[in-house]
C-alpha cells in the first residue's frame, strides 16, 4: 500500500495537472463559437467524418475529428494539430496537398477559402465549443449519423448576418454589402481587392450576361467615353428592360428543368404545344415576376384561385421530361415518370437529390426512403402522360391549347413505399410530408373550389416557396450568382447536400438569400445587388499573389473568364452580320440541318419540318428542340443536355469546334453576311472594311496593326490563292468570327 506522502504527492500532481488542463481549455468567446460552428464543423463533417468519427469506426489512421478529444489525441502517427501554431500542425499539411504522400482528404483538394479557415482557426487556439456530443465522456459514444448531419450548412436555418465593417473604410463612401463580404476573405488572405475592369471588357460582360447579345461598337464607345457609376447603373436598367433580358435568363431556366419539345425514344413524337412553356417562361423573366410566384405557378398554377392561363401553361414543367410510348412495363414507366418529376422538383429548387432515395435510404443525405415516397405522394394524383389529349392539353382562354398537367379528380389513391423501387413490392402507406431533415411543418392541403384537383400540389408549392424554407432562396441566389460569375458560392448548383461543395462565402450566401426575400423575391433586384459591386466589375487579369494565394479564384480575386455559350455564338454570328430576326415567341423554328444529320435517325428526317428563311436568323432559344435531332451548331458547343436537369455547362474545347466553325455551311454563311454588312456600311474601301469588320466583333476600336494584318490577309489570298477579293474578304470575316475576343468575354 502507498504510504501518506505518495498519496500526497499523486493527489497534488493530480491537482495541478487538472488545473493545468483547465487553463488550457479555456471558454470560447462568442465569436469563436460563431466561427467555429458556421466554418470548421461544416468543414469537418463534410471533409473528414466518412474516414475519421465515430460512423467510420476503425476510425483510418486511429484519428477521429468528430470529437476535442479525438482532434488532440492525434493518430497513430500522434498529433495532428498544435493549438496557436498551424505552421507545426500535420493537419494544415496535409490539407495543403503539398506532400504527395500526405494529401487529405484524398478524394477532393479543400479550397483556398477552406484551408485558410482551418489555419486561423488552429492559429486562434483550435477553440472547441463544449456540447453534449462533443465532450470526452460523450466523445465514447457513437454519435448519431443523421443527427450530425442535420447540422450540415444548408439543413439550417438562413442566418441573419451583417456584412463585415472594413478594416480601411473610404471616407464618405458607402462600402457595398457584397464587397465587404469578398474584401473580408481577400484580407484573410493577405490579397487586396483586384483593380476594376475597362469600360469596354465591362459592357461586353454585362451585355451578354443579362441579354445573351453582344453590345454595339456605338454603345461600347458610348460607355466607354462616361463610365461613371451613374452610367453603370444606367447600362444595367436599360438591359433589365430589354425583351432578350427573357430569352437570356429563361434559357438558365429551360437547362434546368430538361426543356425539350419531343418525348426521345425510338419515336421521339413532338410534344404538343410545349413551346407555350418556353414563351411563359421569357414572360416571367421579363415580368419580374416574383420568384415565390414563379415557384407556385409552375408547380400548382392550376390550383391557385388566380393563376388564369399562366398558371395552366406553367404546369407544362411536368410534362417536359422524357417519355416510352411502348414500354414493357406500364406499372414502372408509371413510376419513372413520377421519379422524373421528383428528381427535377427536388434538384431543381431544393439542390437536393432526393431521388436517390428512390429504392433505399440515401447513401449520402439524411433522406430516408420513407421521405422520397412521401414526396412523391404529391404528385401520386397526377394522370399519367399521354402525349396529347384532354390529359395533357388544357383549353386557354385565347382559343389555344397548352400542353399542362391534370389530375384524376379530388381523391387521390393511396401511395405505398416501394420495396428496393419495385412497383410489384409495395411496403407501409406513405402519405405527404415534406423532408424531415429541414424540421418542416405539416403539410396543409385544402381542396381547390369547383376543380378536380386534390390540392397536395398547391401544399407542396407553398412550403417551397415559402421564405422559412431552409434551401429554396439559398438555391437560388446561388444560380444568379452563377451565371454572373461563371461558378456559384457554392460550385455544386443543385447539390446543396453532404456530397456537395460547401459554399465558399457562407455568410454572403445567407446575406443574399435574406435581402432577397426581404425584396419581394425579385428577381431583376438580385441582379442589381450583384452588378453594381465592384466584385463583379473586377478585372480579368490577375495577380501574382493571386495566382499564388487563391489559384482557383475562391476568394474572388479576380474575374473568371469564360467562352460564349453554344446560343450566345450562334445568335452574336447572326447579329454581328446584321441578320437578326428579333421576332419573340411561337412555335419552335426548323432551321436548315445537314442532310448527314437527318439521315441519323431511325426514320431520317421524320419531324423536322420547314421554316422560311427569315426564321433561319431568329434567336436560338426559339429553335425546336428535338431530343434525337439536335442542331450541330449548338450541340458542338456544349448544349444543355434534354434528359435531365442541366445545372451548369461545361466548356469544353475540341477540334470539331475548329472544323465546324472554319467549314461548316452556317458560319460561312454568317461570314458572307457580315461581309455583305461590312460593304455597305464602311464603302469600297478594303481598309475601311476591316476596320468596321473588327470593330463588329471585337466591339473595340482596332489598332493600325490589326488592320494591317487583316488586309494584309486579303491581298495575300487574291495574289497568292488566286481568288477573287470578294471571296478573300469573305474569308477575313470567317476569321474574325473564329477569333478568341469573339468567342471570350473577360
Amino acid at each position: 500500500m502507498a504510504n501518506r506522502t505518495e498519496i500526497l504527492l499523486a493527489s497534488a500532481l493530480t491537482f495541478v495537472v487538472a488545473g493545468c488542463l483547465r487553463a488550457a481549455d479555456p471558454v470560447p468567446s462568442t465569436g469563436q463559437v460563431e466561427f467555429f460552428e458556421k466554418r470548421i464543423r461544416p468543414l469537418l463533417a463534410d471533409a473528414c467524418h466518412r474516414c475519421h468519427s465515430a460512423d467510420s469506426d476503425p476510425f483510418k489512421g486511429g484519428l477521429r475529428l468528430d470529437s476535442k478529444a479525438g482532434l488532440l489525441k492525434g493518430g497513430e502517427n500522434g498529433a495532428v494539430i498544435v493549438p496557436g501554431h498551424p505552421e507545426q500542425s500535420r493537419l494544415i499539411e496535409a490539407i495543403g496537398w503539398e506532400n504527395p504522400d500526405f494529401q487529405m482528404p484524398p478524394r477532393r483538394r479543400l479550397t483556398a477559402a477552406q484551408i485558410a479557415d482551418l489555419t486561423d482557426w488552429i492559429r486562434d487556439g483550435a477553440p472547441w465549443p463544449a456540447s453534449p456530443s462533443t465532450n470526452s465522456t460523450a466523445s465514447a459514444r457513437p454519435v448519431d449519423a443523421a443527427a450530425r448531419a442535420r447540422q450540415h450548412w444548408s439543413f439550417r436555418p438562413v442566418q441573419s448576418v451583417a456584412p463585415p465593417t472594413p478594416a480601411t473604410p473610404s471616407a464618405g463612401q458607402a462600402v457595398h454589402p457584397i464587397d465587404a463580404f469578398v474584401h473580408a476573405r481577400l484580407a484573410q488572405a493577405n490579397l487586396q481587392p483586384p483593380p476594376p475592369a475597362n469600360p469596354r471588357s465591362l459592357i461586353r460582360r454585362v451585355t451578354y450576361d443579362l441579354t445573351g447579345l453582344p453590345p454595339s461598337p456605338e454603345e461600347v464607345e458610348a460607355f466607354a467615353a462616361d463610365p461613371s457609376d451613374a452610367a453603370w447603373e444606367q447600362l444595367i436598367e436599360r438591359l433589365l428592360n430589354s425583351p432578350h433580358y427573357g430569352e437570356k435568363w429563361g434559357r438558365h431556366w429551360l437547362d434546368l428543368v430538361r426543356f425539350a419539345e419531343t418525348n426521345s425514344y425510338e419515336t421521339d413524337e413532338a410534344k404538343p404545344n410545349a413551346w407555350r412553356y418556353r414563351d411563359y417562361v421569357i414572360r416571367a423573366f421579363n415580368r419580374d415576376t416574383p420568384y415565390d410566384r414563379f415557384i407556385r405557378e409552375q408547380l400548382a398554377g392550376d390550383e391557385l384561385p388566380d393563376g388564369g392561363d399562366d398558371g395552366i401553361v406553367a404546369t407544362g414543367f411536368y410534362r417536359l421530361g422524357i417519355w416510352d410510348n411502348d414500354p414493357a412495363d406500364k406499372e414502372l414507366a408509371r413510376f419513372d415518370q413520377l421519379d422524373d418529376i421528383v428528381a427535377t422538383t427536388s434538384q431543381v429548387f431544393l439542390g437536393l437529390t432526393v431521388d436517390c432515395a428512390r429504392c433505399h435510404d440515401h447513401k449520402i443525405d439524411p433522406i430516408p426512403q420513407r421521405d422520397y415516397y412521401s414526396l412523391l405522394s404529391f404528385f401520386e394524383n397526377l394522370q399519367p402522360y399521354r402525349n396529347g389529349g384532354a390529359t395533357d392539353e388544357v383549353p386557354l382562354t385565347d382559343g389555344g391549347k397548352a400542353l399542362a398537367v391534370t389530375e384524376a379528380g379530388t381523391a387521390p389513391k393511396k401511395t405505398f413505399l416501394l420495396r428496393r423501387g419495385n412497383p410489384g413490392s409495395p411496403g407501409d402507406e406513405a402519405h405527404p410530408a415534406f423532408l424531415t431533415v429541414l424540421d418542416p411543418p405539416r403539410p396543409e392541403v385544402v381542396v381547390p373550389a369547383g376543380q378536380r384537383s386534390s390540392g397536395r400540389r398547391l401544399a407542396l408549392a407553398n412550403w417551397i416557396a415559402s421564405a422559412d424554407n431552409r434551401l429554396t432562396t439559398r438555391v437560388l441566389v446561388n444560380r444568379v450568382w452563377q451565371h454572373h460569375f461563371g461558378r456559384g458560392l457554392v460550385r455544386t448548383p443543385s447539390d446543396f447536400g453532404l456530397q456537395g461543395l460547401p459554399p465558399t462565402h457562407p455568410e454572403l450566401l445567407d446575406w443574399l438569400a435574406r435581402d432577397f426575400v426581404e425584396n419581394s423575391w425579385s428577381l431583376k433586384r438580385l441582379h442589381r445587388r450583384i452588378l453594381t459591386s465592384r466584385t463583379y466589375r473586377a478585372t480579368a487579369t490577375a495577380s501574382a499573389d493571386a495566382l499564388r494565394l487563391d489559384p482557383s479564384n475562391d476568394l474572388f480575386s479576380r474575374f473568371d473568364m469564360r467562352r460564349l455559350t453554344a446560343e450566345e455564338i450562334r445568335d452574336s454570328s447572326i447579329w454581328v452580320s446584321g441578320d437578326g430576326n428579333p421576332r419573340m415567341f411561337g412555335p419552335g423554328v426548323y432551321i436548315p440541318l445537314p442532310k448527314e444529320v437527318l439521315a441519323s435517325q431511325s426514320v431520317p428526317g421524320k419531324g423536322w419540318g420547314k421554316s422560311p428563311p427569315e426564321d433561319h436568323v431568329r434567336r436560338s432559344i426559339y429553335v425546336h428542340v428535338k431530343r434525337s435531332l439536335l442542331s450541330p451548331v449548338l450541340l458542338g458547343f456544349d448544349l444543355a443536355e434534354t434528359d435531365r436537369s442541366t445545372p451548369v455547362r461545361f466548356a469544353t474545347t475540341q477540334p470539331t469546334q475548329a472544323l465546324g466553325m472554319l467549314n461548316g455551311t452556317f458560319f460561312n454563311e454568317r461570314a458572307a453576311a457580315l461581309a455583305r454588312r461590312a460593304r455597305r456600311e464602311a464603302g469600297p474601301s478594303t481598309e475601311a472594311q476591316v476596320r468596321r469588320v473588327l470593330q463588329l466583333v471585337t466591339t473595340r476600336p482596332p489598332t493600325a496593326d490589326d488592320i494591317a494584318r487583316g488586309t494584309g490577309l486579303i491581298q495575300s489570298l487574291v495574289n497568292s490563292d488566286g481568288v477573287t477579293p470578294d471571296a478573300a474578304f469573305n474569308a477575313f470575316c470567317l476569321l474574325a468570327l473564329n477569333l478568341s475576343e469573339f468567342l471570350y468575354l473577360d
